[in-house]
């Protein structure tokens, strides 16, 4: 089965059209990936943040005839709420959700129907049956806020038993975590198409805040490459971007299912990964 490849985008700011992101959708499209998910944007997980998620969307699927990947992040969702971004994706043809909790915003108060992402996947199921592909986030290196790896991956098994139909990693850089998350949840029985989430480092305050929020771990060669660089952009976004290549080629040739790239709407960095590895897939 031919690896997949697929991109992530983010909504403009409030403060900005949304219009201005078609310029990032017609070089990303242009590459022909699988499927490209959209975010909700920074502090994402409100009604308002769906918004500018759903008309992103809905650009992908009908202005470029991309297959669009919604976020649905709950924590800061109730039922009602959810049931209308439900019924607005149907009215646009958008049948493929990443259903997740989200991040908890500062001075934000979550609300009280969906404390976890099974939560959410079994509401949408009860109240759409299967007319959703639901993909579900995964860990290699366990959720910042799960003791361990293995209380994790019991929480991931319980979100595919409420119907999940395929996962996406957050992203890692030491590839060895993903083959060992891979290999645990086999023998839980989960055998989902797994997309493997690859971030190409292009800034270094970039990944620092990303580590902050998620967790993900440095490996030492990679950490140099952040002491060697950090301090020139132009080097730092090159030797990002080589790294990024060398975990893919990897990962393909250790039978990934999928890539799935966090690009920062960097269009120059998704082409340069994408013409590169475009014989491999």
């Amino acid at each position: 089965m031919k690896a997949k490849f697929s991109f992530e985008v983010f909504p403009p700011k409030k403060d900005m059209p949304v219009e201005v992101i078609y310029k990032t959708l017609d070089g990303l499209t242009d590459l022909d990936p699988d499927f490209i998910s959209v975010t909700c944007g920074a502090g994402g997980s409100s009604s308002n943040a769906s918004d500018r998620m759903l008309e992103v969307a809905t650009a992908i699927k009908n202005n470029y005839h991309k297959k669009s990947v919604a976020h649905l992040p709950c924590i800061n969702l109730d039922k009602s709420e959810v049931v209308e971004i439900l019924n607005q994706l149907d009215a646009r043809g958008i049948h493929n959700i990443l259903a997740l909790r989200g991040d908890k915003v500062p001075n934000v108060e979550p609300k009280k129907d969906f404390p976890h992402a099974v939560d959410l996947i079994s509401f949408i199921r009860e109240k759409t049956g299967d007319k959703f592909k639901i993909y579900a986030a995964c860990y290699p290196e366990g959720h910042l806020e799960a003791p361990n790896l293995d209380t994790d991956l019991n929480f991931l098994k319980e979100k595919v038993a409420a119907g999940v139909d395929g996962l996406i990693t957050q992203l890692f850089f030491d590839n060895n975590s993903f083959y060992y998350f891979r290999e645990k949840i086999q023998r839980l029985g989960i055998n989902l198409q797994i997309e493997a989430g690859i971030m190409p480092v292009t800034k270094k305050k970039q990944i620092e805040r990303m580590v902050n929020i998620c967790g993900a771990k440095l490996p030492i060669k990679f950490r140099k490459i952040l002491d060697r660089y950090g301090e020139n952009s132009d080097a730092l976004q090159e030797a990002g971007i080589v790294y990024a290549l060398n975990q893919i080629v990897d990962l393909l040739a250790n039978d990934a299912d999928g890539i799935h790239l966090y690009v920062m709407n960097n269009v120059y960095v998704a082409r340069r990964i994408s013409d590169a590895v475009k014989n491999l897939l």
